[in-house]
């Protein structure tokens, strides 16, 4: 399992990790592209393209933007 907290949003919970599976692909299963997110994976800014792993924690930063 993956832990993950949406900083700023009150949210918190587990994904089951699957093999092969990307910051990218996480980050959709929980309702986020990465054009309106940022992950941190163990305390460490990730790209979208890396792999996450059994056991990982991610905080999710959403982007805001607007003028």
């Amino acid at each position: 399992m993956i832990r993950v907290k949406v900083l700023g949003r009150g949210i918190e919970r587990e994904v089951e990790w699957r093999k092969g599976m990307k910051v990218s692909d996480l980050l959709h299963e929980i309702g986020f592209n990465t054009e309106s997110a940022i992950a941190k994976v163990n305390g460490r800014v990730a790209l979208e393209d890396e792999n996450v792993r059994d056991g990982d924690y991610v905080e999710v930063i959403p982007v805001v933007s607007g003028g």
